[in-house]
């Protein structure tokens, strides 16, 4: 009796163990259209991509357009729909992934792999609660170091395995900046008709004043992408 009491519970252990390391591999890694491989990491209830996306292609295989020259003034478009990689160096885009114009990441023809979306502003605030509230989250949420980032970039502890990092942006009127300085992600959804919500980071302590916050959608900027949350039956 005494030995049937002893298996039972270590049975449950071990079959609780198996399912959540079952669980941690089906969210290791994802593809997009292109073929591109990212990391994926759970973060509380979330899951989200571990680099920034780098497709050419919306997620039915149409290309996603880019401006001929690379600089070219695009600002009397009103929906543009452009992706770019920064400096046209496609190293950048192993690095940093490329940018796109928010009117790009919110096409019907979806830019995030089956199963994922673009965030929305308010799954950006529950990442940041679960991590503890703005002023902590911030540093968690950076790659560390100054490989990438600029000194001093001291708060960064990427904690919480998001990995972001600094892709700079691209203008409408054609110049590129920031690149190791500030990395800003886009939001799925406006604060008002001319300004599209989006998440930001800094080498230094300027995010703490606007990381949740909007700006001009014909911008190009990083995009991460979150899974499709499915309730555990």
């Amino acid at each position: 009796m005494n030995n049937r009491y002893k298996t039972g519970p270590f049975i449950l252990i071990c079959f609780c163990f198996i399912n959540l390391h079952a669980q941690i591999s089906n969210d290791s890694t994802v593809n997009d259209i292109d073929g591109n491989v990212y990391k994926t990491i759970r973060i509380g209830t979330q899951v989200w991509m571990a680099k920034n996306l780098r497709t050419m292609h919306y997620r039915n295989g149409d290309p996603i357009l880019t401006t001929v020259p690379d600089k070219l003034d695009y600002s009397a478009e009103t929906t543009p729909k452009y992706q770019f990689v920064y400096g046209n160096d496609e190293k950048n885009a192993a690095i940093y992934g490329r940018l796109y114009t928010w009117y790009a990441t919110t096409d019907r023809r979806n830019i995030c792999p089956v199963g994922w979306h673009i965030p929305t502003i308010d799954e950006f605030k529950i990442l940041d609660e679960y991590l503890g509230g703005k002023m902590k989250a911030i540093g968690k949420l950076k790659a560390t170091g100054t490989e990438y980032w600029k000194s001093p970039n001291s708060d960064a502890t990427n904690e919480s395995g998001f990995n972001g990092l600094p892709g700079g942006w691209r203008a409408a009127k054609g110049h590129y900046g920031a690149l190791g300085k500030y990395g800003h992600w886009w939001c799925s959804n406006r604060q008002t008709e001319g300004y599209a919500f989006r998440m930001f980071l800094s080498f230094d302590e300027s995010c703490y004043k606007n990381h949740l916050g909007s700006s001009d959608p014909q911008n190009a900027w990083s995009v991460r992408c979150v899974k499709d949350y499915t309730p555990n039956p």
